[in-house]
């Protein structure tokens, strides 16, 4: 394959991507987790043996001591610590925020569900003999606590918001910290997203909603399977991430390594439906992404795909690749990376952000696991098992389509 030249140049209030932090199913170090994700390894288990009917997810291995003491963990859900962590590993990879006005400092983040476990904790406590709800239940497990948080550690006095938009929340936060640093609102963004569902409560309302994968006992990793034929849901997953943003000439004045640069981003609303996914509203945003960074589909080579592997979701989001890329359709190429870490609802946007921008940046594309035989509903060209070498590419996309019809796009180019 082969992608067309970028016909734009470096614009020094380019929003540059100039740290990267994780806590996911596959560790704390975005490239070891990179490198897993390229070798296919699924990070999906069982999980909840309790539970009458068989469940998997993709839980974090995550010990908070490493960054709060037993005082200041009293009423802090699992949701802010791991975006606490995460938040705290992403500045240190950028190299830290000294000399940025603390009023000039934004934090933006993504949490569609809140402190799940916290209200989970909360209920069974007060179902017991002589129990009662934690007094800080509703501090730990409301959606802004994870910002509020990673505001507080950080010192960060701009503006600091929390974006609830189910699957979409953290790509909408980084479009909204994107636009706040190229406007010339903040200096610096720490922006991402959190989530902390892998709970018995939140296991069962999914699995309710009949959209959780069919689970082979024998092979529980291999259970989603985007774009394959006989494809049936996603699995939970659970963790954080968060990317630091800064105009690029920002980062180039104090030294900053840059990742790639945040170009462009797409939302738009199906305004249709609260579940079912609507194609010409994907390729809408699809199309704005591509707008606002004054790019043709044939600049981009890889797209990191929403790909839930349901049965509706996966073939919309064909479709509207097909409308967005036209008769570009099959010079691009398109992975789900969710049958590996699972669909972190809220942190979805930011996780798979991460992963687009790693990508971009090795010039490797993460395979499409688990998909033995493609659909034909679902007629994109797919990365291969083993990934792919993309010596080629200059601009790579993430998608995020959420229930309630939002759908927001990120576009990411070589700095």
């Amino acid at each position: 394959m082969s992608v067309g030249p970028l016909r734009v140049a470096k614009r020094v209030n380019d929003v540059a991507i100039t740290g990267l932090g994780v806590v996911s199913p596959h560790g704390d170090d975005p490239r070891q987790m990179f490198a897993a994700l390229m070798r296919g390894e699924s990070a999906v288990r069982p999980v909840f043996p309790e539970l009458t009917k068989p469940a998997v997810a993709a839980a974090v291995a995550f010990d908070p001591s490493r960054w709060f003491t037993k005082l200041q963990l009293v009423g802090v859900d699992r949701v802010s610590q791991m975006a606490v962590a995460a938040a705290e590993l992403a500045v240190t990879d950028a190299g830290g925020h000294d000399g940025i006005e603390p009023s000039r400092l934004g934090v933006y983040v993504g949490c569609g569900m809140g402190g799940m476990g916290s209200l989970d904790a909360a209920y069974h406590s007060a179902l017991q003999p002589g129990g009662r709800v934690p007094p800080l239940t509703v501090p730990a497990l409301m959606a802004n606590a994870p910002a509020a948080h990673v505001a507080m550690r950080r010192r960060a006095r701009g503006p600091v918001l929390t974006y609830s938009v189910a699957c979409a929340s953290s790509a909408v936060a980084l479009s909204e910290a994107a636009k706040a640093v190229a406007s010339g609102e903040i200096d610096m963004a720490i922006a991402g997203g959190s989530e902390a569902i892998v709970v018995p409560g939140s296991m069962m309302a999914w699995q309710a909603m009949q959209t959780l994968a069919a689970i082979d006992p024998a092979d529980p990793g291999s259970a989603v399977k985007p774009f394959e034929a006989q494809r049936s849901g996603f699995a939970l997953g659970e963790g954080a991430a968060f990317l630091v943003l800064e105009s690029f000439s920002q980062a180039r004045a104090r030294g900053a390594s840059v990742y790639s640069l945040l170009n462009g981003w797409g939302l738009t609303c199906d305004a249709t439906h609260l579940t079912k996914p609507d194609a010409a509203g994907q390729a809408r945003a699809l199309n704005e992404a591509l707008r606002r960074a004054q790019l043709s589909p044939a600049d981009v080579g890889y797209v990191n795909a929403h790909g839930t592997a349901t049965r509706i979701g996966d073939a919309v989001e064909c479709e509207a690749l097909a409308l967005a890329w036209g008769s570009h359709l099959q010079d691009l190429r398109v992975s789900s990376t969710k049958a590996l870490h699972g669909h972190l609802l809220g942190g979805a946007g930011a996780l798979e952000a991460v992963i687009t921008v790693l990508a971009l940046h090795e010039r490797r594309a993460p395979p499409n696991a688990h998909c033995a035989q493609q659909d034909p509903a679902c007629a994109v060209p797919l990365v291969p098992a083993g990934g792919l070498a993309m010596g080629a590419l200059k601009a790579a996309i993430s998608s995020s389509f959420a229930f309630g019809g939002t759908n927001s796009v990120l576009l990411f180019t070589c700095p």
